[in-house]
C-alpha cells in the first residue's frame, strides 16, 4: 500500500507521472495521496483528508463528525469570512466576538482561539479571509489528540492553496451592496518539472448596512514549491494580510431585570450605531512564514515537518452599548481600548509507517510538536469628560436611544483597577501516537495517546497604583496533560460506517489566550472536556454522502463562586456543563445536475451546577439554539445556467449565559444564480435574505446584540486564462 506523508491536512504537490491504485484503510486510491484539493475545486463534498488523522483516511473511515466546506461551496456561496462559510455546517454557531474577531461556538462551547492554518495554530483574535484557501475543514468535539490542546468543542482548519504545479491563471471582481467592492486574483505557475510558484491575493472595501461602519482588507500569499529528487518535496510560503474595520457591538436590549422576565433585543432601524463607529478602530496585521518538508522514505515509510513563524499586531478601541435604562428612552456607553501582539513559533514532525502483525494491518503515526508562543497584552479603560476642563472623566455616559451614534473625540483613555498589562509566554513540548488497526475487512480500531507538556509564565506589569507590593507578580505554570482519543469502527459495507469514540482535551487556567493567569487560579487543575459520540456515514454514491452523529460532551472544572449568592466570594472549580446533541448532514452531488449540502442540529447545552447568582443550573449556553437546520440547492440546467437557493433556520437563543435576554428565532432565504458567459468567463448574483427578514444573527451579551442584514446583493466576475 502507498502513502504519502501529505502535510498536516494539505495534499502535497503532484508530479506528472501516474502511480497504480493503491488501498487505504478498505478505499481505492489513485496517485500519492487522497486528492482533496482537485474534489474541492470541482463539488461539495471530499472523500478523504490527511487533517482527521494525520494520515490519508477516507473521511468514511474517521470516527469522528467531520464536515468539509470546499472552494466550490465557498464560491457558490460568495462566503468571504469563515462565520458566512460554516452557516451550513451543523453543530456549529457563531458569536458577536465584540466586533473584533471571529467567535465560534462548537457543540455550545465558545472559542476565540481553535483557528488552525494547515493544522498548525492561528490562534490571535482577528478575522480570516478566505482567498487563498482550499477548502475548510471543521472538526467536532475535543481534538486535542492531533490539535494539542484547547479544540474544547471542535475546531477549524484552513487549509491553504500552494504551488503544485498545476498552471492556474484566475481573476475575481465583485460588487454590491453598501458599496461592496472586492478583487482576488490566483496565479499557480509550473517553472519546470522540479519548481513551481504560485501566488494568491486579495483587495476589499465596503460598507455595511449598519450605520458608519466599514472595512478594509489585504492580503498576499506567494508560495513556492520545490522536488529535490524523486521522493522529497519542499514548499515554502509566506503571507502578509491585513485587516482594517470598525468595530460593531450591535444594541442592547429591552429592559427586563430577572430571569422570568425575559426580554429580546431593543427593537430599533437593523442600521442605527450605538456608541461611536469614528472612535472604534480595529486593526490586525499578521505576517507569517511557512516550511514543509516531505520525504518518503518507501511506499510504507513517510516523514513530515512543517514549521510556522507567525507575528500578529492586533489593537481595538470600542466606544460601545451598556443597559438601556428601564423606560426605555436612553442607554449606557462605555469604552475602552486593547493591544495584542503575538509570536508563534511552531514546528511539528510526523512519521507515518504502514506494517502488518499478522493478519492485521497498522497505520501508525508517530508524532512531536514543538512550539513557542509570546504575548502582549494592554488594556487601557476610556473615561469621558464632563467638561472641557475635566482631565478625569467618568466612567459612562447616558445618551438618549433616538441619539446613540455619537460623537467623542475626547475620550481619556488610561489604565484602572481592572485593566490588563501583561506580557507571558507558552512554552510547548508534545509527543504523540497513533495506531489505525484493520483487525479485519469489517473493523477497525483507532487508539491514539498525546502527551503536552505546558509551561505558561505571565508577568503583571501593572503599576503599583494597582498591584500592591506584597502581590504576587510573576506567574509561573506547569500542565503536564495526557489527551487519548479511542474509536471503533465498523463497516458493513466498503463505503459505510458506523462508529463509537471518546476524546479528550483540556484548556489550561490562562485561556485559549493565555492572558488568563492570576493568583487566584494560578494553582487550579485546568478545565477538563470530554466527548462520547456514536456516528453513522455512507457515502451513497461517489459524489454524495450522509453523515449522522450523536453526541455528549462533559465539561468539568469549570469556575464557580463558592457561595453562587455572594460575588465577593472565591472561586472554585466545582462548575458543569453539558451538550448533548444530534448532527445531521448530508453533502455532494445527487446527480450531475443537482448538488445540495444540507444540515440539521439538536443541541441541549446546559450548565450542570450553579455557578453564580444568575447563572445557575439548567441555564442553556450563550448563542445555541436547540433547534437548527439549513439547506443549499443548487440545479445546473446543463446550459451553462445554474441557480442556487439557501434557507438557514435557527431557533431561539439566548444572548448570554445568565438567560436573561433571548434572541427570537428566524428564517432567512438566499439565492444564487450564475452563467457561463464564454468558457473562461463566469456571471454570478448572489441576493443574502431575499424576504428581507428581521433578525438578529448573534450576540456578545445581553447588551450587544448584532442585527441581521436586510436584503444584499453581490454581483461577481471571474475569468480564468
Amino acid at each position: 500500500m502507498a502513502l504519502s506523508a501529505t502535510a498536516q491536512a494539505q495534499e502535497t504537490p503532484r508530479g506528472n507521472a501516474a502511480r497504480e491504485p493503491v488501498r487505504i484503510q478498505g478505499a481505492t486510491v489513485y496517485g500519492t495521496a487522497i486528492d482533496a484539493t482537485a474534489e474541492s475545486q470541482g463539488t461539495y463534498k471530499v472523500t478523504g483528508i490527511t487533517g482527521a488523522m494525520r494520515t490519508d483516511t477516507p473521511l468514511v473511515d474517521v470516527p469522528q463528525a467531520v464536515n468539509i466546506v470546499t472552494v466550490k461551496q465557498i464560491q457558490d456561496q460568495a462566503a468571504n469570512s469563515i462565520g458566512e462559510a460554516v452557516r451550513y455546517v451543523p453543530g456549529v454557531f457563531a458569536a458577536q466576538g465584540e466586533g473584533n474577531r471571529e467567535t465560534l461556538v462548537f457543540r455550545g462551547n465558545s472559542t476565540t482561539g481553535d483557528f488552525f492554518v494547515d493544522g498548525v495554530r492561528d490562534d490571535v483574535q482577528t478575522y480570516r479571509d478566505l482567498y487563498n484557501i482550499e477548502r475548510l475543514e471543521i472538526y467536532k468535539g475535543p481534538n486535542a489528540m492531533i490539535f494539542g490542546r484547547g479544540g474544547i468543542g471542535g475546531l477549524v482548519n484552513r487549509v491553504t492553496k500552494v504551488a503544485n504545479w498545476n498552471a492556474v491563471r484566475e481573476f475575481r471582481l465583485e460588487g454590491g451592496s453598501f458599496n461592496n467592492t472586492r478583487a482576488q486574483f490566483d496565479l499557480d505557475m509550473p517553472l519546470s518539472q522540479s519548481a513551481a510558484v504560485r501566488v494568491t491575493g486579495v483587495y476589499q472595501n465596503s460598507d455595511n448596512y449598519r450605520d458608519d461602519v466599514n472595512f478594509n482588507r489585504w492580503g498576499f500569499n506567494p508560495t513556492a514549491s520545490f522536488r529535490l529528487g524523486a521522493n522529497t518535496t519542499v514548499t515554502l510560503g509566506y503571507e502578509h494580510f491585513q485587516d482594517d474595520r470598525i468595530a460593531d457591538r450591535g444594541v442592547p436590549a429591552r429592559f427586563g431585570g430577572s430571569a422570568t422576565n425575559v426580554v429580546g433585543p431593543l427593537d430599533t432601524p437593523r442600521g442605527q450605531f450605538f456608541g461611536d463607529p469614528v472612535g472604534s478602530p480595529t486593526f490586525t496585521n499578521t505576517d507569517a512564514g511557512t516550511l514543509y518538508i516531505e520525504h518518503r522514505f518507501s511506499n510504507t515509510l513517510t516523514l513530515r515537518n512543517r514549521t510556522r513563524y507567525a507575528d500578529y499586531d492586533k489593537f481595538y478601541r470600542n466606544v460601545f452599548p451598556g443597559a438601556a435604562n428601564a423606560a426605555g428612552t436612553s442607554v449606557t456607553i462605555l469604552a475602552y481600548e486593547h493591544a495584542t501582539q503575538r509570536r508563534n513559533l511552531i514546528n511539528q514532525t510526523d512519521l507515518n509507517a504502514e506494517f502488518s502483525t499478522g493478519p492485521i494491518t497498522h497505520t501508525l503515526l508517530v508524532g512531536a510538536e514543538l512550539g513557542r508562543q509570546e504575548t502582549e497584552n494592554l488594556r487601557n479603560e476610556g473615561f469621558f469628560p464632563m467638561s472641557s476642563v475635566d482631565s478625569v472623566g467618568t466612567s459612562s455616559i447616558l445618551v438618549p436611544i433616538t441619539a446613540s451614534n455619537i460623537r467623542r473625540s475626547d475620550l481619556i483613555y488610561r489604565p484602572a483597577a481592572n485593566s490588563g498589562n501583561n506580557a507571558g509566554v507558552l512554552e510547548i513540548a508534545a509527543g504523540y501516537v497513533q495506531d489505525q488497526i484493520a483487525l479485519s475487512s469489517m473493523f477497525q480500531l483507532i487508539l491514539g495517546i498525546r502527551y503536552e507538556y505546558l509551561n505558561t509564565r505571565v508577568t503583571d506589569r501593572r503599576s503599583a497604583a494597582f498591584v500592591p507590593a506584597t502581590q504576587q507578580r510573576e506567574f509561573d505554570v506547569t500542565d503536564n496533560l495526557w489527551s487519548p482519543r479511542a474509536g471503533l469502527i465498523f463497516k458493513p459495507a466498503e463505503n459505510a460506517s458506523i462508529y463509537a469514540a471518546y476524546s479528550r482535551t483540556y484548556l489550561p487556567r490562562g485561556g485559549d489566550q493565555l492572558a488568563g493567569l492570576s493568583i487566584a487560579n494560578q494553582s487550579l487543575d485546568p478545565e477538563k472536556y470530554q466527548n462520547y459520540e456514536v456516528g453513522v456515514k455512507w457515502d451513497i454514491n461517489p459524489g454524495f454522502n450522509v453523515t449522522a452523529a450523536v453526541f455528549r460532551l462533559d465539561r468539568s472544572n469549570v469556575l464557580a463562586l463558592s457561595d453562587p449568592n455572594n460575588a465577593a466570594s472565591r472561586t472554585i472549580p466545582i462548575g458543569r456543563q453539558r451538550t448533548e446533541g444530534v448532527e445531521l448532514s448530508a453533502q455532494g452531488s445527487i446527480t450531475d445536475q443537482l448538488s445540495v449540502v444540507g444540515a440539521y442540529t439538536y443541541s441541549d447545552a446546559k450548565f450542570r451546577d450553579t455557578v453564580s447568582g444568575t447563572v445557575v443550573a439548567g441555564n442553556q449556553l450563550a448563542n445555541v439554539p436547540k433547534h437548527s437546520g439549513s439547506l443549499w440547492t443548487r440545479f445546473n440546467s446543463g446550459a451553462g445556467l445554474s441557480g442556487a437557493i439557501g434557507v438557514i433556520r435557527q431557533g431561539r437563543r439566548f444572548a448570554s449565559t445568565d438567560n436573561f435576554v433571548s434572541m427570537p428565532g428566524y428564517t432567512r432565504v438566499d439565492a444564487a444564480a450564475l452563467c457561463d458567459l464564454s468558457e473562461r468567463l463566469t456571471l454570478q448574483v448572489n441576493v443574502e435574505n431575499v424576504l428581507n427578514t428581521h433578525y438578529f444573527l448573534y450576540a456578545n451579551n445581553n447588551n450587544n446584540i448584532t442585527p441581521g442584514s436586510p436584503t444584499a446583493f453581490k454581483a461577481g466576475l471571474t475569468a480564468r486564462f
